[in-house]
């Protein structure tokens, strides 16, 4: 493999657009070489010098191209990566990985066959406020920690005549999919394997016709831990919210790289990911609060890993332990939802 690794991406959406193709521009240790989308004016704006083809079949017969992102609609991750890793291309797949853990493992054993690397997208890693919460508990602020507590929610009314791919039924739709994997990627980032699931998965806005709503516990013996997300908040507020035997942490607004990203900002700019003071944690101990400053987000560690990982053989920053582990908590998210009980993981 050349040390400049070729990439293509399947798929040129808010993932491909906005997400992957301006943290790769500016690695030099990686060069966008083609986007197989049905957007092609879509790739001529953001640069012309990338090709453009009409299919992932014209894309992946292109022998040059080392490493495949998938970051097409949810349902097609599977196929993709499985034909990009019969042809002997290294993948990352956005989330979710796969709709199953059946599907998870199959595609991660055929990398293992193949000699490839295969791995998942999970950019929220390296958000503002989940690095904060990282340092917050690594400097055991919180003394042991009791609950944890976040949520990512959006504000999103959908309209009868909706056209919109993510709110159109079908296997793989709906919130669970979208912003679940976000939650419980990070839940399981922190504290590993749970005994148990409990999940409530539901639809709620006027007009939906996909499940917008979760409410996920992850059991441990020595701490509660629960994720939630709605499509019907207006106001963000709070996000994270951690209880321990010393102290709180309290934390809202979102991470501001995906707004800046969508202002077609590019990601080399010497403010990248820092957050403005209002959105700053406060930490509660001793009798006082204290306002602290959060943690600089930036996904550029992702994409270094994955070269690292490419090239010299380190363990990728999403392991396929992960992978699998996160495609079993979903399905028994889902079936804990539909039997109205916990299940034991």
């Amino acid at each position: 493999m050349s040390k400049v690794i070729q990439v293509g991406l399947i798929g040129f959406g808010l993932s491909g657009r906005y997400f992957h193709a301006p943290f790769l521009t500016i690695n030099p240790k990686f060069r966008l070489k083609k986007v197989a989308s049905s957007r092609p004016d879509a790739v001529r704006q953001f640069d012309a010098s990338i090709e453009w083809v009409a299919s992932t079949d014209e894309l992946l017969a292109d022998p040059s191209i080392d490493l495949v992102f998938v970051c097409s609609p949810n349902e097609t991750h599977v196929d993709y990566a499985r034909k990009a890793l019969e042809h002997q291309k290294h993948v990352v797949v956005e989330k979710p990985f796969a709709l199953s853990e059946q599907d998870a493992v199959q595609i991660l054993a055929l990398a293992q066959r193949q000699g490839c690397l295969v791995t998942a997208y999970q950019n929220r890693r390296w958000d503002a406020d989940f690095l904060t919460i990282k340092r917050v508990l690594a400097e055991g602020s919180l003394g042991t920690l009791i609950e944890y507590e976040i949520r990512y929610d959006r504000f999103t009314p959908v309209s009868p005549d909706s056209q919109n791919w993510k709110e159109q039924p079908g296997i793989g739709r709906g919130n669970l999919y979208n912003l679940g994997p976000h939650l419980l990627d990070q839940a399981l980032h922190l504290f590993g394997k749970p005994d148990t699931v409990q999940a409530t998965i539901r639809s709620i806005r006027p007009n939906s016709r996909v499940t917008d709503y979760l409410d996920i516990k992850l059991g441990y013996t020595d701490k509660v831990v629960r994720v939630e997300s709605s499509y019907m908040v207006y106001h963000n507020q709070p996000r994270y919210s951690l209880h321990g035997t010393a102290g709180s942490f309290i934390k809202g607004g979102l991470d501001v790289q995906e707004e800046r990203l969508r202002r077609n900002e590019m990601p080399d700019q010497a403010d990248w990911g820092i957050e403005p003071q209002d959105r700053w944690g406060t930490l509660y101990r001793d009798g006082r609060s204290d306002v602290l400053e959060s943690e600089r987000g930036n996904y550029t560690p992702f994409y270094d890993n994955l070269y690292d990982a490419l090239v010299n053989g380190v363990e990728p920053a999403v392991t396929p332990s992960d992978i699998q582990q996160l495609a079993r908590v979903i399905d028994l998210a889902i079936e804990s939802s539909q039997t109205q009980r916990t299940v034991a993981f």
